[in-house]
C-alpha cells in the first residue's frame, strides 16, 4: 500500500486507506517480551551540524543534587527555510512535598532560535511506551531534527547506520521535548528513593506532571500552547497524565495518541472475554490480505473490505460469540465460513478454537504451513516459526529488524553531535519495573485486576476542557495495539456528540511504528502540522 490515506476529523471510525495491501519480505527476529511489555513500545529522531558545548550545571539549590545540561547549536533546512535551534540534553530534579530530591529525570529539548517569540511557540512533550521504554524510538524516527534511516519493510543492513537531517520534523512549528521517564535513558531515582515510587499508572503520571511544571517554569513557557505525543503505552500515559495536569491547573491544547491502547481489555484475551476477539478481527483480515492468504484472493478495494469486516465483527460475529454455547449450529457454520473468508485460517482450526483466535495465535497460525510467523508490531514482517508445535510465537520479526540501528545511532548522536559526556549509560528499556497497574483515586476502572482502562481519564479530560482535541494515529498492520480496538474504545467513552468531534483519526499503511518508513513521513508531517495549526489558538506560522 503506497498511497495516501483519507483523514476524517470528528469521527473515529471514518479514516480509510486508499490502496490495497501488497505482499512483502519475510524476516527473522529476536525473542519477544511478556504480554503487557511486548505490546507497547516504539519511537524516533533528527538534526543538523552541531557546535558542541561543555556541560552547563544549573543551580539546583543549597541541598541535594543539581540538574545538568549540555547545550549545542544547530541548523536545518525545512521546506527551503533555514531553521536554527538549540538542543539541550538536560535533567530536572524531582522532589517530594518536603522538597527533598527523589529523582533526576533527563530530557532532550529542541528549541527554535529564529522563530519569533519563544513564549508563544507551541511545545510538544513526547515519549514512548513500554512501560519502561526510553524515548529514543520516536526521537530517532520522526520527532527530532535528525533521524536514522531504515528500510521500508525489511532487515536493516549491519553498521554503520545512516543518520540524516529529518526534513519531516515539525520543529519549524513547535518546540519538542523528548522525555525519558525514571528508569529509562539516563533518568534514575535519587538516594534511597525506590523506583516503585515512579513505576505505576499514576506514579508515572505524577512524576511527569512535576517534570512538565518545572520545565515550564525553568524555560518561561507557561503560556505556550501545550501538547502530549505518546506512543503505545505512551498513549496510556497521556490519558492519565492529562487528568493529573488538569488537577495541577495545566490544560492542554492537544493530545496525539500513536498506536493506542487505553482499555487493556481490548488486547488481552482472558477466558470468558469476547470483546478482544471482536475488535482484533479486522486486523487479522488486513494482515491476511497483505500476505495473500485469503481464500478469495486479495481485495481490490481495501477500504471497502475493511468497512465490511468491521461491520461484520460488530454484528454477526459479536452476536455469535455472545450467544456462547446457545449459538444455533447453522449460524455457527455460517460464522465459521465467514471467518475463514476474512482471516484465511483453516476451518478446522477455527472450529477447534471455538471461533475465538487471539492475536498471538493468529500470528503463529496464518503462515504455519510455510514455516513462518507474522510480526506483532507489524504484520507485514514474517520470520521462521521455530517450534512448529507451539501455539504462539516466541519472537517478533519486526523488532529485530531495526532495534540495533536505533540504539546504535542514538548513542552515537547524543554523544558526538549533542555533546553528552556524562558517565551514565543510556538504558533503552527493561529497568523500570515491576509496574503497578492499580489506580489511585479513580479516573478509570478495571474489568478485573490487571486489566486497566484509562479511557475514562481521557473522557474526563475532554469534558473538563472542551477545547482539548485528540488525534488518534494508527498503523493498520499493527497487531500489538490494533487500530479498530482503539476506534472502538473511543466510541465507548460516552462523550456527547459535540465533544465527540474533538477526536480525529489518521490511519497509516504501516505497523506499530509508522515513522520507520520514509515514504510515510510526508503524511506524518502534514498530519501533525495541521493538528498544531488547528489547535494552537492562532494557527501560528513562525
Amino acid at each position: 500500500m503506497n498511497g495516501p490515506f483519507w483523514r476524517v476529523p470528528g469521527h473515529a471510525g471514518s479514516t480509510r486507506p486508499r490502496d490495497p495491501a501488497s505482499p512483502g519480505p519475510r524476516l527473522s527476529a529476536r525473542p519477544s517480551r511478556s504480554v503487557l511489555h511486548a505490546l507497547l513500545s516504539a519511537a524516533a529522531l533528527i538534526g543538523g551540524t552541531a557546535e558542541l558545548g561543555a556541560q552547563q550545571p544549573v543551580d539546583g539549590g543549597a541541598d541535594g543534587p543539581t540538574p545538568s545540561a549540555w547545550r549545542t547549536s544547530h541548523s536545518i533546512v525545512l521546506d527551503g527555510e533555514t531553521l536554527t535551534y538549540d538542543a539541550v540534553v538536560g535533567s530536572i530534579i524531582l522532589r517530594d512535598t518536603d522538597e527533598s530530591p527523589t529523582g533526576e529525570l533527563f530530557y532532550t529539548a529542541y528549541l527554535r532560535t529564529n522563530g519569533g517569540r519563544a513564549s508563544a511557540r507551541p511545545i510538544i512533550f513526547s515519549y514512548n511506551g513500554g512501560p519502561g521504554s526510553a524515548s529514543f524510538w520516536l526521537h530517532m524516527g520522526i520527532m527530532g531534527p535528525r533521524r536514522v534511516v531504515t528500510p521500508n519493510v525489511g532487515q536493516q543492513a549491519p553498521p554503520p547506520y545512516p543518520l540524516v537531517d529529518n526534513g519531516y520534523t515539525v520543529l519549524d512549528r513547535a518546540d519538542i521535548v523528548m522525555i525519558d521517564p525514571i528508569g529509562t535513558g539516563f533518568s534514575r531515582p535519587i538516594g534511597e528513593t525506590e523506583g516503585s515510587d515512579f513505576w505505576g499508572l499514576d506514579e508515572d503520571a505524577e512524576s511527569l506532571t512535576q517534570f512538565i511544571r518545572r520545565f515550564l517554569s525553568e524555560t518561561g513557557r507557561w503560556n505556550s500552547p501545550r501538547y502530549l505525543l505518546g506512543e503505545s503505552y505512551g498513549t496510556t500515559r497521556s490519558a492519565v497524565l492529562a487528568r493529573h495536569l488538569q488537577n495541577a491547573n495545566i490544560d492542554l491544547n492537544g493530545i496525539v495518541l500513536v498506536s493506542t491502547v487505553l482499555d487493556f481489555n481490548t488486547i488481552t484475551f482472558p477466558p470468558g472475554a469476547q470483546i478482544p476477539y471482536i475488535v482484533n478481527l479486522p486486523s487479522y483480515a488486513i494482515a491476511a490480505a497483505y500476505h495473500d492468504a485469503l481464500p478469495g484472493g486479495r481485495p481490490s478495494d481495501m477500504p471497502a473490505f475493511m468497512a465490511e469486516v468491521e461491520a461484520w465483527a460488530l454484528t454477526d460475529y459479536a452476536r455469535a460469540l455472545l450467544a456462547g454455547s446457545r449459538l444455533d449450529p447453522a449460524e455457527r457454520a455460517r460464522v465459521l465460513e465467514r471467518m475463514h473468508a476474512y482471516t484465511g485460517l483453516d476451518p478446522d482450526y477455527l472450529e477447534k478454537a471455538d471461533l475465538r483466535v487471539s492475536a498471538p495465535q493468529f500470528e503463529k497460525e496464518l503462515l504455519r504451513d510455510e514455516g513462518l510467523i507474522v510480526g506483532r508490531l507489524d504484520a507485514r514482517f514474517s520470520g521462521p516459526t521455530g517450534d512448529r508445535l507451539d501455539t504462539t510465537p516466541n519472537h517478533d520479526p519486526q523488532s529485530t529488524a531495526i532495534s540495533s540501528a536505533y540504539t546504535s545511532v542514538f548513542n552515537t548522536y547524543i554523544r558526538d553531535e549533542l555533546g553528552y559526556d556524562g558517565d551514565r549509560e543510556y538504558v533503552p528499556s527493561g529497568m523500570a519495573g515491576p509496574w503497578n497497574w492499580e489506580r489511585r483515586g479513580g479516573g478509570g476502572g478495571f474489568g478485573f485486576e490487571g486489566t486497566p482502562n484509562v479511557a475514562p481519564d481521557l473522557a474526563e479530560a475532554i469534558q473538563r476542557n472542551p477545547r482539548l482535541e485528540v488525534l488518534l494515529v494508527s498503523g493498520i498492520y499493527d497487531l500489538a495495539t490494533p487500530y479498530f480496538a482503539a476506534v472502538w474504545t473511543m466510541d465507548q467513552m460516552g462523550l456527547p456528540a459535540d465533544l465527540r468531534d474533538n477526536i480525529s483519526r489518521e490511519d497509516f499503511a504501516a505497523g506499530h511504528m509508522m515513522y520507520v518508513e520514509e515514504r510515510l513521513l510526508p503524511q506524518w508531517r502534514q498530519m501533525l502540522l495541521e493538528f498544531i495549526d488547528r489547535t494552537s489558538g492562532s494557527g501560528l506560522v513562525p
